[in-house]
């Protein structure tokens, strides 16, 4: 990560000269794991913090403000978020992190990825306005890639940012294409980006490669937040640049995105191909699954390949529309 990084302030007896235990300070949540997180103040320093009750609520890309108390400190309250990136299903909801500028959803072109799973994180994205960005890995694998690359041609049409990238692990120092990693550094200057994606896509090898230091990093956060043992933090925000304006977030692998907190009669709002046509619509209440006069169904049986809808986007349409309309509402 570089040395404008400070040390953890953890076991180490250290006093933060730049606290005043008067009232609550600001701080930037940049790891979590359990109920623990670790806080970074304005001047960068770092320390563990504890929810004050028994439920933690703040998340990596949270603003806090926090209370210390000798080398740790206690969170009093999470300041207002501009958005959070989460997934829900009849289990549970998972929260990625807040206050985003954007997703970076990783996908490799082998195996072959899952359009439902780019789909449903692409959904996500759009309902709490945070810029997608599509990343596909593996451009080296010409065949596989080429296949890849064709599938994501409507998502290219529909106005999606889709970047080639060829990051392989290599030892402890990942390889890649210099010109495409440029174009990646470049669209992740200034802002703060969630790198999200299914187990195996590449993100390891990505976040290693833009962060040469977040493997030793990550093993000091995770010892820290737990104690010692051995475990690995859920979500963890790294610095892009000694500034502190661009931040990579990693978060864990995932196989499973559930949408459960999306509203059926909301969803095609949230795909921009199935929206530019659902104006066209006799009602205003349609579903665009059987209505007469539906935009979005003479769309679709007209077969255009020029900003239309592909059957596979309508198929997933109406898989989505089912699977939210029996959810649960919360």
């Amino acid at each position: 990560m570089g040395d404008f990084i400070s040390p953890l302030l953890v076991g180490q007896g250290t006093s933060l000269t730049t606290v005043s235990s008067a009232g609550t300070l600001p701080g930037l949540v940049v790891a979590g794991f359990g109920r623990h997180c670790l806080v970074e103040t304005p001047t960068g320093e770092r320390l563990i913090c504890h929810p004050r009750g028994k439920k933690s609520q703040a998340l990596v890309g949270d603003q806090v403000l926090w209370l210390p108390s000798l080398d740790e400190g206690t969170i009093e309250k999470v300041q207002p978020r501009r958005n959070l990136f989460y997934r829900q299903d009849d289990l549970r909801t998972k929260s990625f992190a807040a206050n985003l500028d954007q997703v970076l959803i990783l996908i490799a072109a082998e195996p072959e990825f899952s359009e439902s799973q780019l789909t449903r994180a692409l959904i996500a994205a759009e309902a709490e306005r945070i810029t997608p960005v599509i990343a596909l890995n593996k451009s080296d694998l010409a065949e596989p890639f080429a296949r890849a690359w064709a599938k994501l041609a409507p998502y290219r049409a529909m106005g999606y940012q889709v970047l080639p990238l060829a990051v392989k692990p290599k030892t402890e120092t990942p390889v890649a294409n210099d010109a495409q990693t440029s174009q990646l550094r470049a669209l992740l200057q200034g802002k703060k980006t969630l790198v999200l994606g299914p187990s195996g896509a590449g993100k390891s090898s990505l976040t290693n490669l833009l962060i040469p230091g977040a493997q030793v990093l990550t093993a000091e956060i995770s010892q820290a937040l737990n104690s010692g043992k051995h475990t690995t933090t859920s979500t963890t925000l790294y610095w892009l640049d000694a500034e502190r304006q661009s931040a990579l977030i990693d978060s864990p692998g995932f196989q499973e995105f559930g949408l459960h907190h999306i509203e059926p009669m909301q969803l095609a709002n949230y795909m921009p191909d199935l929206k530019a046509h659902a104006q066209d619509c006799k009602f205003y209440n349609c579903t665009h699954l059987h209505e007469p006069g539906c935009g979005v169904i003479s769309e679709v049986k007209s077969g255009s390949s020029s900003g239309g809808i592909s059957a596979s986007r309508y198929r997933l349409y109406s898989e989505l529309f089912a699977e939210l309309s029996q959810a649960p509402r919360y």
